[in-house]
């Protein structure tokens, strides 16, 4: 259960302490973002928060990829049993791109708003997201929001799942969780439906102005042309393999992490990163293709930070926090996923409505325990 403590505040100081509590998840104290990134930033090297501009080489690397691979199809300069492979090669282009956008759009490759819109777009490209639309949806409301009742990306609270039939639909047909294995559909084809979702009711919910949601839109139908002309060029079968097929795997590829960054966590009172949020451990070459987007706490302390600088903050988040901080492999991730439910009864306890079983979320290894004085 979430309880509230509205205690005293003491003087602004450069450590976390019993005073600074406002909420609870059971017996865990939560701290906003903004106290753990004090602290931290300090201990950071200088150059942690200079832009990772040459990631932006990669955009060329990876459109390279797609184009020789697409020419590769469309010209049948492969035998067809190779043909899969280059979809594979395509799909995880699409991806790595997709995670140049998040990192561009969030200021850790280039400074200036026009030039990461460019890039978030190319970036997008492959889902046709406007790069107005992510960040509003993600930048804005998810960081801000996280894992709280406005968060655009949370699972339903029970209430909700009674009251909503779109979220019985989503939950019980086509969510990770409860054993189904139909739950797969979410990570083949989750970041393009919510992505479409989020653009038609990106105006209602206040995410955009009426003129940028036209904007949204127009972003969003020009990448759509550009695929239709692909798709003309190349005929429908190729399309088949250099599109359709490598979007399955793009979308696999990004829902992976993006289901295990906050839906195996607590809902809690305040955005509090430790808690609401995991991080997930790959192989060396997954980390280098992801562009480390599997340290999700680290980015949720400091969004503008290149990944790049993950690793040091993890460092130290785990040399003072260990007890707060949640990993744990991405297999594992995703088999926890499988094995529970996407509904939240309380702040801590996940619910399958169909069966009734219940699951604990993550939580500190330690309850009430308190953070450190760093004084």
């Amino acid at each position: 259960m979430v309880t509230h403590e509205w205690a005293a505040r003491r003087a602004p100081g450069p450590h976390l302490d019993r005073m600074d509590r406002i909420d609870h998840v059971g017996e865990t104290p939560l701290y906003p973002r903004s106290r753990y990134a004090r602290e931290l930033r300090p201990e950071l090297p200088a150059d942690a928060f200079e832009l990772a501009r040459s990631r932006l080489a990669l955009v060329p690397v990876h459109l390279a990829v797609i184009a020789a691979a697409t020419l590769a199809v469309a010209n049948g300069w492969l035998p067809w049993p190779l043909v899969p492979l280059a979809s594979l090669a395509i799909g995880v282009s699409f991806a790595c791109l997709t995670f140049v956008a998040h990192e561009a759009l969030h200021g850790g490759i280039v400074r200036g708003r026009a030039l990461q819109h460019v890039v978030g777009w190319i970036g997008f490209l492959p889902f046709v997201v406007s790069p107005r639309l992510w960040v509003a949806w993600h930048n804005r409301a998810h960081h801000a929001n996280t894992s709280l009742p406005d968060d655009p990306d949370g699972y339903p609270t029970l209430e909700g799942y009674r009251a909503r039939r779109g979220a019985r639909f989503s939950v019980d047909s086509f969510s990770l969780g409860g054993r189904r294995w139909r739950g797969a559909l979410s990570l083949v084809l989750g970041f393009t439906v919510q992505s479409a979702d989020q653009l038609i009711i990106a105006k209602i919910r206040g995410l955009l102005t009426a003129r940028e949601h036209r904007l949204a839109i127009a972003e969003t139908g020009f990448g759509v042309l550009v695929w239709a002309a692909v798709a003309g060029l190349v005929g429908f079968v190729p399309f088949l393999f250099v599109f359709v097929l490598p979007l399955l795997i793009g979308n696999a590829c990004i829902m992976a992490f993006i289901l295990t960054n906050h839906s195996l966590s607590p809902r809690t009172a305040i955005n509090d990163p430790l808690i609401n949020g995991l991080s997930v451990t790959t192989s060396r070459l997954v980390g280098w293709l992801t562009l480390h987007f599997g340290f999700h706490v680290e980015h949720h302390l400091f969004p503008a930070m290149s990944s790049r600088h993950a690793p040091a903050v993890r460092a130290l988040v785990q040399a003072r926090w260990p007890e707060r901080y949640q990993s744990m492999p991405l297999g594992d991730a995703l088999r926890r996923l499988h094995r529970t439910a996407r509904v939240y009864k309380d702040a801590t306890t996940l619910l399958d409505p169909r069966t009734g079983r219940e699951y604990t979320t993550l939580l500190p290894r330690v309850p009430a325990s308190e953070l450190r004085d760093q004084a």
